[in-house]
């Protein structure tokens, strides 16, 4: 990592990220990079996790692009990507930004029109989870029980 003058911005796959954060809190500043992936990138490429991310070069930055665009070249094991077996290709990919956003909205939008228990919760906009109904997610006009104050004696 050679040095070189310090930039404010550094722009990773359509994202600008703050020079000022250390390269792994930079990387999770991209959506569908958490934690541990962004650590994993940072070991994959030898570069130091602690370093300011606005003082590496551009190649550095299209090293790290190329991991995103293809980590399991570069060793990330399978079970740290987010797409395993997509539902239209079968391959196993990492999703970030706005391919991400688009292929979860796919997917939703594929429950509502099969019609299935999650896509008819997602729909109506109750908890698909199991969770429980009786006290929580209740929101709008009519909630809960009004009981009557007593009046004095």
């Amino acid at each position: 990592m050679a040095e070189q003058e310090f930039r404010h911005m550094v722009r990773i796959t359509r994202k600008d990220v703050d020079g000022n954060s250390t390269i792994a809190t930079a990387l999770t500043e991209i959506r569908g990079i958490g934690k541990a992936f962004a650590i994993a990138i940072c070991k994959v490429l030898d570069l130091d996790q602690d370093a300011q991310i606005g003082y590496i070069d551009d190649e550095s930055v299209k090293q790290i692009e190329a991991v995103l665009e293809n980590p399991q070249e570069f060793g990330i094991p399978e079970w740290f990507l987010n797409r395993r077996n997509d539902y239209e290709t079968g391959e196993t990919k990492h999703l970030i930004e706005s391919d991400l956003n688009m292929t979860l909205r796919d997917d939703l939008n594929r429950m509502k029109m099969i019609r299935s228990y999650k896509g008819k919760r997602h729909e109506v906009g109750l908890p698909v989870r199991g969770q429980r109904t009786k006290s929580t997610f209740r929101h709008g006009s009519s909630v809960g029980v009004s009981r009557t104050r007593p009046t004095g004696n």
